[in-house]
């Protein structure tokens, strides 16, 4: 574990979350965020920094009746110290206190998350996502992410 705190991110942090995003979309392990696209959706986004530097994010997304986990990475420098998963549990306690009873990811790293509860489901069963992000992916319709999912309505 680590000391960092988990905290929601302000416009100061964006070009951070921005270049930790980048680093893994151009490995093709995540859809790139340009800066004008993290500052739009900067509310869904948690961070944890050290030193003055972003060097774990994720955002919770609402779709509606469900929300997803994206944009997750923590710097390969600070792995291995609990910081994807606190980010996780940030996200499903905002989930929670918003109401949202369905929370999904797609990833490439399906052993991580089913280490927190997620279980395995088909991506059909998230048309929206499909066709708003995953349509302008260039790996669309062949990518390797698996999906996951998480009842947050049969969950304490």
């Amino acid at each position: 574990m680590t000391t960092s705190q988990v905290r929601k991110p302000t416009l100061r942090d964006v070009p951070g979350i921005a270049k930790l995003i980048r680093h893994y979309a151009e490995r093709r392990f995540m859809l790139p965020r340009s800066p004008d696209q993290i500052s739009e959706t900067l509310r869904d986004f948690f961070i944890c920094e050290e030193d003055g530097e972003v060097v774990a994010c994720g955002a919770l997304h609402l779709w509606s009746d469900l929300a997803e986990i994206r944009s997750l990475a923590v710097a390969e420098s600070h792995w291995r110290r609990g910081l994807g998963t606190a980010i996780v549990r940030s996200c499903l306690e905002e989930a929670r206190a918003l109401g949202v009873k369905t929370v999904f990811t797609l990833t490439y790293q399906p052993g991580f998350f089913e280490r927190l509860g997620f279980q395995r489901t088909h991506k059909e069963r998230f048309p929206q996502k499909i066709w708003v992000d995953c349509a302008l992916c260039p790996q669309f319709p062949n990518c390797g992410e698996v999906a996951l999912i998480l009842d947050l309505a049969n969950r304490t």
